[in-house]
């Protein structure tokens, strides 16, 4: 399987706690990587996504702009080239901290796709 970013729908994270937060599937258990799933996240001016925890463990990538990854108490600056182990349970959020677009590519496995 071969795509491109461009031609995917964006859906917007639905959270009464997220703002200006938008999801791509890039690559899951349905173009056949069995149990995890790949998404680039773009959050624009002053968006966020929720605040939040979960039982499981994800990856991220940053591609560009820059943000602050919240974790457990922890404020951290990320910008393009950051990457991130957030751990399970942890309390975390991704919030856009720049004048322009903030994107990352986030892995979790299956049962962690919920949006």
């Amino acid at each position: 399987m071969v795509g491109n970013i461009n031609n995917l729908k964006s859906k917007e994270i639905s959270s009464s706690e997220a703002k200006n937060a938008f999801m791509k599937v890039l690559v899951s258990p349905s173009d056949g990587w069995k149990d995890y799933v790949m998404r680039v996240i773009e959050i624009k001016e002053d968006g966020f996504t929720p605040r939040h925890f979960h039982p499981w463990p994800h990856i991220n990538f940053i591609i560009e702009g820059e943000g602050e990854l919240f974790i457990d108490g922890v404020a951290n600056k990320v910008v393009s080239g950051s990457y991130a182990f957030v751990p399970e349970n942890s309390v975390h959020q991704f919030r856009n901290t720049g004048d322009s677009l903030f994107k990352f590519i986030c892995i979790v496995p299956k049962e962690g796709h919920v949006y």
